[in-house]
């Protein structure tokens, strides 16, 4: 009784969801003329997203040459991106002005690049946009963590550190010229004394600046931080 049972139930067990009529990766096929399973991609085909028309703006060169010039108008949102992106990715090591010393690079890392150095001012945009793609010595590529526009504000973002650095009052537009305001015009940075917010790194909050503190003088420490023959717990 036992054994038919047992046959019943084997004999409805089929195969056919284990046995599918289909090619793995790389199998051979007689049903194709070129006797490959994997179907060519027809010739021209482009990824969707992966167009690419234009080539300036996705590479940074003009042919083989870095270009000088940015594929898209740069307004003021333009370089406020720029700047957002350039302090995550790019301050870590080039610093918040952009002189290669950043944190990373004061804990033991290999000098960053100096971009007020006349080697990197005198680079073009498309320098920056290309080094930020591929990369460049102990510097790997961004091209995963930056979009190509990003890349472009982060371009602009440097070349108006350069300019700060630099500049001169021929740079500026004539009519924008008025609203440029010398240092010791400027009292204050959002409620805290220019000087302390210079010093902060521009943290611009009282609560993140500390009460006394110039760029010259050393840093004093808080009331979080241990004195000196004090043990921190």
């Amino acid at each position: 009784m036992f054994s038919i049972a047992g046959l019943l139930i084997l004999s409805g067990c089929r195969q056919d969801m284990h046995n599918q009529p289909k090619y793995v990766p790389y199998r051979s096929s007689e049903f194709f003329q070129d006797g490959l399973s994997e179907r060519q991609q027809l010739v021209n085909t482009v990824a969707r997203g992966e167009l690419h028309e234009d080539a300036y703006l996705y590479t940074g060169k003009v042919g083989t040459k870095e270009g000088g010039r940015f594929p898209f108008l740069i307004t003021q949102a333009v370089m406020e991106r720029g700047r957002e992106r350039y302090d995550i990715y790019c301050s870590p090591c080039h610093s918040r002005v952009g002189d290669g010393n950043g944190m990373i690079v004061k804990r033991g890392y290999r000098q960053a690049a100096n971009f007020h150095d006349q080697k990197y001012a005198t680079q073009a945009v498309g320098h920056y946009y290309d080094v930020i793609s591929h990369g460049s010595g102990a510097m790997p590529d961004y091209a995963a963590q930056i979009e190509p526009a990003d890349r472009w504000a982060i371009a602009a973002y440097i070349r108006a550190l350069q300019y700060a650095r630099s500049g001169t009052m021929s740079d500026v537009p004539a009519d924008q010229r008025g609203q440029l305001k010398d240092q010791s015009e400027i009292t204050t940075k959002e409620g805290v004394p220019l000087q302390r917010a210079i010093a902060s790194g521009g943290k611009g909050s009282p609560e993140g600046v500390p009460t006394e503190v110039s760029p010259t003088s050393p840093h004093s420490p808080s009331r979080h931080e241990p004195q000196e023959g004090t043990q921190k717990k």
